[in-house]
């Protein structure tokens, strides 16, 4: 018994809380037209792009907060970095010309030992910019594009990122999405020319060091017709007593018979708001699926929504979301069928201990031309203590009577049998919720690949430690 329960403590969240020492070459604190011309003029936009930044300022500024879900008050946009630029001057294609501070925490991380082990390519980025990018030789040959967004901008695929950048989440959205447009810096562009698969990950990493500060990353992916791609992206920051805020956006686009896996475990730190956006738009035949592990952030607003836009078009999101002590996690995922015979599938687990809430919402939409299409919802909840709270909030709008609909919900606490039967066995009660709560998030950690499910695993029993009664 002693064994195990070691095992649980020995486990440190220090692993994700450690930080650098702040060396920034810029820092833009506030938001105003004048910031954000400044930081337009830092990324040499071309025109375009800088009349696009003020157009969303104007639409942040004529926008009110959300006032339906958690409270984020906290949030304070004045007293907010919305451009940090870290001692890094510029994209690397080596790992070895990184700054020697920030290529430290991404080994501490793990990140160049899993390029060299088991993906196609890696995208690094550190506060606002993005300090690595590369891709393997043998896919980049197939014509697969990993890059940086900039990069990508002011290079031959700038035409290709203004036809698509921010039409799936178009600024009039919501607040943040405006904030994003005002202010976006770093994130990656994928594209995949039809017929190619990408038999391994792709993987970018998103790491915010610096304290009191934004994020605002752009992932834009281009999976064209035939074509299939597996895009992994990480995220974690340290620990302030200041808030920070992550507002980033991904925009998927699955071309006909196309599939796209996004696979994501967000870590943020307790003094997080993360109120990011993400959606894809699915053609005749396609499929996205989507893989999400939420743990970290004080306050998250997280719905991926798929646009199942030809017919035939698919969409699969199976997610986990672990609110602790001082965490209001409100997430979920929207589905919306456009054509005919579309089907969707939704299966997550919420899991609240210490106090914590969390809110599964989904919202399904059937337009009247969807006939024949088919939906299934399924979301389970477990609460830890008798202190927490976790809520499930469905919506279903179904426009046709041609369709298959389907719900399914649950709620309930750890079985005091099935603790003291493992206890029975030898296992201390520590080690013993903990494994019950892996079980219960079994399904999303075995369609992660290895080392995520192991890291996914671990956070829960970070989580779980001293979760006893």
């Amino acid at each position: 018994m002693t064994d195990e329960k070691t095992q649980v403590q020995d486990v440190d969240r220090a692993f994700y809380d450690f930080r650098d020492e702040e060396r920034d070459s810029c820092r833009i604190d506030g938001l105003t037209g004048e910031i954000v011309e400044q930081i337009s003029g830092e990324k040499g936009d071309p025109d375009w792009m800088r009349e696009f930044r003020l157009k969303c300022l104007e639409i942040f500024n004529r926008t009110e907060m959300p006032d339906w879900g958690p409270s984020i008050e906290g949030l304070d946009m004045d007293h907010i970095a919305t451009y940090v630029r870290p001692s890094a001057q510029r994209m690397n294609t080596r790992w070895e010309d990184v700054p020697e501070d920030i290529r430290n925490t991404f080994d501490r991380l793990g990140i160049p030992k899993a390029e060299r082990a088991s993906l196609a390519g890696v995208g690094a980025q550190y506060d606002s910019e993005l300090v690595y990018h590369n891709i393997r030789e043998d896919v980049a040959r197939t014509g697969v594009v990993y890059t940086d967004l900039e990069s990508a901008l002011h290079g031959e695929y700038g035409e290709m990122i203004r036809t698509h950048f921010m039409k799936l989440v178009p600024p009039t959205d919501h607040k943040f999405a405006a904030l994003h447009g005002a202010v976006w810096s770093g994130g990656s562009f994928v594209y995949v020319p039809a017929g190619v698969k990408v038999e391994i990950p792709l993987q970018s990493y998103f790491r915010l060091n610096a304290a009191g500060a934004g994020q605002f990353e752009h992932t834009l992916i281009i999976v064209e017709e035939g074509a299939s791609l597996h895009f992994i992206e990480g995220c974690s920051a340290p620990k302030y007593n200041v808030a920070n805020l992550h507002a980033g956006c991904v925009e998927l686009y699955v071309g006909r018979n196309a599939t796209l896996r996004y696979s994501t475990i967000e870590n943020w730190s307790r003094n997080m708001y993360n109120l990011n956006t993400k959606r894809a738009l699915v053609e005749e035949g396609g499929k996205v699926e989507w893989i999400s592990g939420s743990f970290g952030s004080h306050v998250s607003y997280l719905y991926p929504m798929s646009i199942l836009n030809g017919r035939g078009a698919r969409s699969e999101f199976t997610g986990v979301t672990f609110a602790g002590k001082g965490q209001n996690l409100d997430t979920g995922c929207k589905v919306v069928h456009s054509a005919p015979e579309t089907s969707s599938y939704v299966n997550t687990r919420s899991i609240s201990k210490d106090g914590g809430v969390s809110t599964f919402r989904s919202a399904v939409v059937v337009n009247p031309k969807a006939e024949n299409s088919k939906s299934a919802v399924s979301c389970q909840s477990l609460m830890v203590d008798d202190i927490s709270r976790s809520d499930t909030i469905p919506a279903m709008d179904v426009q046709t009577s041609r369709a298959d609909i389907g719900h399914e919900a649950r709620i309930g606490r750890i079985s005091d049998e099935a603790v003291f039967y493992l206890m029975s066995r030898g296992v201390s009660e520590e080690e013993a919720r903990a494994l019950i709560v892996s079980g219960f998030a079994e399904n999303v950690s075995k369609e992660l690949p290895l080392e995520y499910a192991v890291e996914m695993n671990n956070l829960i029993r970070i989580e779980m430690k001293g979760a006893i009664g």
